[in-house]
């Protein structure tokens, strides 16, 4: 695809509006969904100060010597919970050079049964620093602000497609499916790979992105990558493959990329992927005549292919997605013949 078109731009959306001015806000997010498939996101009503928290203690956790990072490695985790070095996660095959923590709902592990589904392997606790004890609190506060304000926006998507705002509440309540990422983005030289992040779609719901200071998420558009840069007081919002699943594709989950910054700098950001149950199928709405008919069908991709299966589709992206995880814990899991896991996004 070509380089950024500098003509294109995510739009805005002021949340506020649901309330105040339902039937044009939400004509707006009909419209953003069916094009970029992403936006910015204004009157969420996150605090500063929280934000502010959030992204301070995730610069500083990056800051320690490496054995305090290395000490809750993923590779500890059956649950795919900790740090990973930049390198060690894969999108298409090829490695994303960032390095991170992926911080699901704190939830004890269950109990081991070879005969019960598989997925149930991926509820488990969080690995923590010892030597940043104030991280757990303050990420698990964030995490559970932006737990409501994902469901919020989500009740904004049900309405546009013209539902009751609470119709994905049954495959969510109790217990959605959380993850929360801390990432950082080393620079990297003129000539080197610049894959940030590899071209992927999320998985979930919705995904709500908090950017610090620094460039390098792309939106892929009809005329090359459109550039969705840092804007003060807002978060990206974009669409996940459970609404394009339900939706029949009148929603789109789109492809995006993160483009490495240059060297001598970095890139921080605060990722949140809200989620359905991982017991739970994905229903398909009966949409309006007039919606239906604008439905594009889904995304058929040979090397990701969807399922409903809420619990199926996750595990299989964690899976190809950690290969080191998925051989140390889930060997059982694992083609025999198979010489290689094929890996992909873990969104």
């Amino acid at each position: 695809m070509p380089a950024s078109d500098p003509l294109e731009r995510l739009p805005t959306l002021d949340l506020r509006r649901f309330e105040t001015d339902r039937d044009n806000f939400l004509a707006d997010v009909r419209a953003a969904a069916r094009e970029a498939g992403f936006f910015y996101l204004v009157g969420h009503g996150i605090e500063p100060k929280l934000i502010d928290e959030a992204l301070t203690l995730s610069r500083r956790f990056f800051a320690l010597p490496e054995r305090d990072k290395r000490a809750i490695e993923m590779i500890h985790s059956p649950h795919f919970r900790g740090y990973n070095r930049a390198g060690l996660e894969h999108t298409r095959g090829k490695p994303d050079w960032r390095e991170q923590i992926d911080i699901g709902a704190e939830r004890e592990a269950l109990p081991f049964d070879p005969a019960a589904p598989a997925w149930r392997r991926l509820q488990g606790p969080n690995q923590w620093p010892d030597a940043l004890p104030e991280l757990k609190p303050a990420l698990l506060r964030y995490q559970a602000e932006v737990t409501a304000l994902a469901i919020r926006v989500l009740r904004a998507f049900a309405a546009a497609l013209s539902q009751p705002d609470d119709v994905f509440e049954p495959i969510y309540s109790p217990a959605p499916n959380q993850l929360l990422k801390i990432i950082r983005y080393p620079g990297r030289a003129a000539g080197e790979d610049d894959q940030g992040v590899g071209a992927h779609k999320d998985s979930g719901f919705v995904t709500i992105l908090l950017q610090d200071k620094v460039a390098g998420l792309q939106v892929e558009g009809e005329h090359g990558w459109i550039d969705a840069p840092p804007a003060p007081g807002t978060f990206v919002v974009n669409i996940g493959e459970i609404l394009e699943l339900a939706s029949s594709g009148y929603l789109r989950a789109n492809v995006h990329r993160v483009v490495s910054p240059p060297a001598g700098g970095d890139r921080l950001s605060v990722a949140f992927f809200l989620g359905a149950r991982l017991d739970a199928t994905v229903p398909v709405l009966d949409l309006p005549p007039e919606l239906a008919a604008q439905s594009r069908g889904l995304t058929q991709d040979p090397l990701n292919p969807l399922f409903h299966e809420v619990g199926r589709n996750y595990l299989k992206s964690r899976l190809r997605s950690h290969p080191d995880v998925a051989r140390r814990h889930h060997a059982d899991l694992l083609d025999p013949t198979q010489k290689q896991l094929e890996p992909a996004s873990a969104y």
